[in-house]
């Protein structure tokens, strides 16, 4: 198999689809570290509506070895992604036999799965896993505490559907996701809501202190505004047509995804030559928090001739403006974020020609996606990105964009899939 053109590290908000196609196809050490929800999935409210691609199922087993997904979402659960996969395929056993669901970390990167449906939790202890099962029952009691307020102004039949639709019992990231909220509160309402829901999250990560699991959980806002000086992530409030963070997730710590990066090098460098440069029982709970520490154990440990060129393809990365003190700052964030500058900073490093695609999810029923900008004339092209414009220092480069949204992405990577199985 030829070795293809890894230019496309080179330019900004590019449409060059074809390209991407012709790396996909024809570079043999690539691998592919990918989010789902709004990359090959519609952004939906309800989590139990999404749907799968077959021919994007099928077309992941091209690249088996070199493929694998990083969510926050989970593989099992009601509302994990491997019910859509069965329901998609009308047979779970297909998919066990064919090697069908999608391999790599969820969870932000403590629950591993291979593809034919095999789940570990690696680096969680009983007593976490006790304390999480908890958690969806704690977030129910107390979302319908607080909707019965009087100042809602809501009936106890609106607040048991909607609180039965936002609380996502996940095994391993149970979710409050208020999405089902924004259009059925006012303005007012809703910001006072995220307010509740921030405060009842943020209580019970102090009950788990309270247990002696101090160091277990973090809260994961989405999207969000980056972290602070602690590291701790910043919310974004809702503004004006933005329903800013929707997502308030109790998770694991050591469940971010750039330390799911490091996790799927350990396993890819593995398959390739037989040695764990991070050691076989290493997993992403082990992998140190910053961008700067977790780039040096990259550099410190990987064999740079078996480095591979990475995609990294994601579809929530935010920059948002704010006047501090008569100066304009930024808050860069979203889920995406993170793992995908780390991605870009690996291909540096190395000279790999590791690319960042971006997918426009701004069309799905989640208002909080700031949609790319289109010129038509004298030719089609993206003039401006999911971020604020103003942000000229943005350090993340989007390579190669997909303004159509995931249809548009699953035919780019189905016809690379083709490909890649004709030239093996």
């Amino acid at each position: 198999m030829t070795v293809a053109n890894t230019s496309l590290d080179r330019l900004t908000l590019s449409l060059e689809h074809e390209a991407l196609v012709n790396l996909l196809a024809q570079q043999e050490n690539i691998l592919i570290i990918q989010d789902l929800d709004g990359v090959c999935m519609g952004l939906v409210k309800d989590p139990l509506t999404r749907v799968v691609d077959a021919r994007y199922l099928e077309a992941t087993t091209a690249f088996e070895g070199h493929f694998f997904v990083l969510t926050n979402g989970e593989h099992i659960g009601k509302r994990g992604v491997n019910r859509i996969v069965e329901k998609t395929l009308e047979n779970s056993e297909i998919a066990k036999q064919q090697g069908l669901y999608l391999p790599g970390l969820a969870a932000g990167g403590v629950q591993w799965q291979d593809r034919y449906g095999n789940v570990t939790h690696p680096g969680v202890s009983e007593a976490e896993m006790s304390f999480l099962d908890k958690v969806p029952q704690k977030l129910t009691t107390q979302l319908k505490q607080v909707l019965s307020d009087e100042a809602y102004g809501l009936e106890p039949s609106y607040i048991e559907t909607w609180v039965e639709a936002a609380v996502l019992d996940n095994p391993v990231s149970p979710t409050a996701n208020i999405n089902v909220f924004y259009e059925g509160l006012s303005a007012e309402n809703y910001r006072r809501f995220q307010q509740e829901v921030r405060d009842i999250v943020e209580e019970l990560l102090q009950e788990a202190q309270r247990q002696g699991l101090s160091d277990s959980f973090f809260i994961h806002y989405a999207p969000n505004l980056g972290r602070d000086a602690a590291g701790k992530e910043l919310i974004r409030w809702a503004k004006d047509e933005d329903s800013g963070t929707t997502d308030f997730q109790f998770m694991l710590r050591g469940g971010i995804k750039e330390a799911g990066v490091l996790s799927i090098l350990n396993r890819y460098y593995y398959s390739r030559t037989g040695n764990y440069p991070l050691g076989k029982d290493f997993n992403s709970r082990q992998a140190p928090q910053q961008h700067l520490e977790l780039l040096k154990v990259v550099t410190e440990n990987f064999e740079p001739q078996i480095m591979p060129t990475i995609v990294g393809v994601g579809d929530t990365v935010t920059s948002v403006a704010e006047e501090v003190d008569g100066e304009l700052t930024f808050g860069r964030g979203g889920s995406d974020r993170g793992f995908l500058e780390l991605v870009q900073a690996i291909g540096r490093e190395f000279d790999t020609g590791n690319v960042i695609v971006y997918v426009d999810s701004s069309g799905g029923e989640v208002k909080n996606r700031k949609p790319l900008k289109l010129q038509s004339e004298p030719e089609l092209k993206v003039i401006e990105g999911p971020g604020d414009k103003r942000d000229t220092e943005d350090p993340l480069t989007l390579n190669v964009v997909f303004p159509e949204g995931h249809r548009q992405y699953i035919d780019v990577f189905a016809k690379a899939a083709q490909q890649r199985v004709g030239n093996g």
